[in-house]
This record gives structure tokens, sequence and C-alpha cells, in this order.
């Protein structure tokens, strides 16, 4: 009872809510266009979306997690109510200019027989539409090209006490593959072969092979496999979404199977995968430890063991660590008396949304959540870097923030 209680105040909630942007979407409609069969074709649409995200969200089945329904749902929402919330907001803005003009010339001319409220400018009304149609074209953009648009992000990253023989080591990171979101092969293809054309000594994947289910990568691992193996291999790691908990499991039984078959994706790939161990890299007489945790987040799974995946390693040893979410690296990292020298994660996805313009502007809604979203960090000679994902989740596009290769190259410090 208390769970249907719980429902029906939501979908009462997004009714009165859509209801009052569909009043003033209209309103704009209406005021800023004359033509009749403009306000029709509106109308129409708009219960035609309305009613398709109604039955697409009543329809949601948990036992399978998110699928490309679920992500066409969604990225219609935001396509049509973000737009029209920026619409609402200039009205409302307007309204209350229009209110405080009504009550002055009421309490100013009380034998006034003029309406209490102006009509609305028209001018206005075309302006709240103009600027909704800015949001409207990035999202729609973000959908159709966005989210394939693949970038090669490139650091180096300076340490004093990296071993000489690994000055120039390359490492090539891929996070958030999300394998369930993907529909089309030859944009997927066109990534691997941008991954395979970068030179680097070492591939790691910091997490989130697939949305909920391991049978999502079932169309995919030939293509994934296709990554090249360097010289010191393919490792991975496990994201929160790698352990089947975002569906409904009849049985515990079901959840388990999945999640051995998840695991057993990577090997299938060519990445071998770590659950809180690490591995030990040598190039001529020096050598440098990848430690790999499973998930640890401040909101999500925590399945990592950063003692155990460090067995055996000291606080001079160099170490690489594979970590899916930035907030471990707050929360137990970079402040460990063990010197964990380079932290790679993912998770954000920089929320796929936001403005990068390098060395003058960078922000997502996303950094009012995580500290450490996208990029390069650094905390007293340790440094984290954050993919923001090759892959999608939710909102089947990218605007701003865009799908992302990265490769970082160390090199040692050089004392003037």
């Amino acid at each position: 009872m208390r769970n249907f209680a719980f429902i029906m105040t939501r979908w009462i909630l997004f009714f009165i809510v859509a209801g009052l942007v569909e009043v003033y979407a209209y309103q704009a409609i209406k005021t800023g266009f004359e033509n009749k069969w403009v306000h029709r074709i509106y109308i129409i649409i708009s219960i035609i979306a309305l009613l398709f995200l109604v039955y697409s969200f009543s329809r949601f089945d948990r036992s399978s997690g998110q699928n490309q329904q679920t992500l066409i749902t969604l990225g219609l929402m935001l396509l049509i109510y973000v737009p029209k919330l920026m619409l609402s907001l200039f009205l409302a803005i307007e309204d209350l200019f229009r209110l405080g003009i009504g009550a002055y010339q009421y309490f100013a001319d009380t034998n006034s027989n003029s309406q209490f409220l102006p009509e609305r400018r028209r001018f206005i009304s075309q302006v709240s539409l103009a600027v909704a149609a800015i949001p409207f074209s990035s999202f729609l953009y973000g959908m159709v090209k966005g989210r394939y648009n693949y970038k090669v992000l490139k650091s180096t990253v300076y340490f004093n006490d990296l071993p000489d023989a690994f000055d120039g080591f390359k490492v090539l990171q891929l996070s958030d593959i999300h394998s369930g979101s993907f529909d089309n092969p030859d944009k997927i293809k066109y990534g691997i072969d941008l991954i395979n054309e970068q030179d680097f000594d070492l591939l790691v994947f910091t997490g989130d092979m697939v949305n909920t289910l391991a049978s999502e990568m079932d169309n995919w691992v030939d293509v994934f496999r296709e990554i090249k193996t360097p010289e010191f291999g393919k490792f991975s790691v496990l994201g929160n979404h790698d352990y089947g908990d975002y569906a409904h499991w009849d049985r515990e039984e079901d959840r388990a199977n999945n999640f051995e078959g998840i695991k057993a994706i990577h090997p299938k790939i060519g990445f071998e995968l770590l659950l809180n161990e690490n591995k030990r890299l040598e190039r001529g007489n020096d050598s440098i430890h990848l430690v790999g945790v499973e998930n640890w987040g401040k909101r999500f799974k925590k399945a990592g063991d950063l003692k155990k995946a460090s067995t055996g390693l000291s606080p001079e040893d160099f170490k690489i660590l594979l970590s899916h979410d930035p907030s471990h690296w707050d929360y137990e990292v970079r402040e460990s008396p063990m010197n964990y020298h380079l932290t790679l994660s993912g998770h954000t996805h920089g929320m796929q949304f936001g403005i990068e313009i390098p060395g003058f502007l960078k922000w997502s809604p996303v950094q009012y959540v995580y500290r450490f979203w996208a990029g390069l960090y650094e905390n007293s000679g340790r440094f984290l870097y954050v993919n923001r994902g090759f892959g999608y989740h939710a909102y089947p596009g990218r605007v701003g923030i865009w799908p992302e290769i990265t490769l970082i190259e160390l090199k040692k410090r050089v004392n003037s």
C-alpha cells in the first residue's frame, strides 16, 4: 500500500509540473505565432509526446534494467521538457512584471476599467521560443552526432620518483563502455579504430562494461576483441553497473549468474580483470605496479578493498591505481600513506552535458555532485585522472562533454 501511494504521488506531481509547463509553452506558441494551424499542430504533437512518455514509463521493466526503449524515452523527455522549462521560466518572470504592473495600476487608479494583467508581449514570447531552441537543438545534436563524437585527450604527468625505464611510458585509458546503450556498429568500429591508431604501452579499462545485464555485450564482443594488445597488456576493473544492481532479480542465483557472466566478458575481449589485486610490470631492471580495486563509491557499492589490492606493496613502489569512482580518491586514496602515484577513474561521464573550452572554461552540472569529475587533478604530487567515458547512459547523447579515449604519458621530472 505504501509503495502504491508513493507511485501515485509521483505520477500526480509529474502531471502537475508537466501541466504547468505545457500551459506556459502553449501561451508562448499562441502569442508568438498568429497562425492557428501552428497552434493546432503544436497541441497534437504535445499530446502524442506526452502519451508516449507516460506509456513508456509505465511499461518499464525492472527485470531487464535500462534498454533502448528507456534510452529513447529519457532522451525524448529531455528533448521536449528542458526547452519548455526554460521557456516557462521566461514567461513566469514576465508574469511577475505583469502582476506588478497590474497591481500598481489597480491601486494607483481605482476607477480604471482596464484589465488587471496587461497582455503578454509578443516579443517576449518570441525571445523565449528562441532561447528554448538552444537546448532543443543541443540535445538533438547530442543524440544524433554527439554520442559518437570520440575525442583522444592526451596528458603528460610528471613524477619525481618514476623509475627511469618507465620514463615516457604511455597508458591508454577507456572507461564506461555501457554496451547496452549502443545501436550503431559502424560508429563503435570507428571508435575502436581510433584506439588502435594510438601509440601506447598499456591499456586499462576502469569499469561499467554494461548497463545491467551480461547479455548486453553479446553483439559487441567481436568488435572490442579487435582492440590491439600492447606490450604490457590490457587490464580492467569493475564499475557500479557491473554488479547487476539496477535490475530486479526474482532469484539471487540469477543475479549471481549475471555477475559471473559480466566478469567473463573481460577475458573474452582480451582484458585481465583485477579484483582487488595488483600486477607487477617490469621493464629492464625497473618495475611499476598496477593496482585494481572493485567498485568503491560514496553513493554506490563499496566492494573495493584497497588494503587487499595492495598486498605486498610498499609506499616506495610506484603505483597506478584503477578505481572506477573518483570519490574513492577523495575519501581513501589521495591521503593514503601507501602513496598511490596515479589513480585512473571514470563513472561521472561528465554528466554527458556541459561546456569545455580548454584553458578557459570547464563546467557541468555534475560538478555539484562530484568534486573531481573530468580530466586531471593533483594533490601533493599524487594525481587523479577522470575519464569522461566511451559510451553513454540514461540520456542517449552527449552535449559538450564528448566520449573520451585518454592517453597519458608518464614522465620523470628533471630536477634543476
